[in-house]
């Protein structure tokens, strides 16, 4: 007879349980980039992303309160969304730390509403602003996108559990 163990399986009301829990979700990790009002551009990885609606073509992510970008783009009239492939884990990390100059090391170019894109994404979104609510610690900043660009023949960073993956395809 073959014994077999299940896995830790946990419950619990605490902010701990909670944030270990939403872990399990796997996501895409994104950064999201503007131009601030002083001409200098922005921007932070987020990986909470979601499509909206397809009419009108609505996005959104959440941008903690306290992030050094967030007034940015939030009061950004255009942003972009840039959907990284996995050789750009290293540009995730700039964008997730307090880095004075987050697009020193990172290639990147204006797009067409003025947002800057990421060079070599997955896909990038670019957006208009349109409307920002309120989620707590977070404002949730939804965009409507004005143009979609994708590169079909990379794949995508993936974090799950804390730790950045990859796909694996037998």
């Amino acid at each position: 007879m073959v014994e077999t163990t299940k896995g830790e399986y946990r419950s619990g009301h605490d902010p701990r349980t909670l944030r270990d829990a939403l872990g399990c979700f796997a996501t895409g990790v994104t950064v999201v980039t503007c131009i601030d009002e002083k001409e200098r551009p922005a921007g932070l990885t987020v990986n909470s992303f979601t499509s909206v609606s397809l009419d009108p073509p609505l996005l959104l992510v959440c941008l903690h309160k306290m992030a050094a970008s967030a007034p940015a783009l939030i009061g950004a009239s255009h942003f972009a969304i840039n959907v990284l492939q996995t050789e750009q884990q290293p540009a995730s990390m700039t964008f997730s730390t307090r880095t004075e100059d987050r697009f020193g090391c990172t290639p990147w170019s204006r797009g067409e509403a003025g947002a800057p894109i990421l060079e070599e994404s997955l896909c990038v979104f670019e957006c208009e602003r349109y409307a920002v609510y309120d989620g707590g610690d977070h404002h949730i900043l939804v965009g409507q996108v004005i143009k979609a660009s994708f590169d079909a023949t990379v794949d995508p960073l993936l974090f799950f559990r804390g730790r950045y993956r990859r796909l694996h395809f037998d």
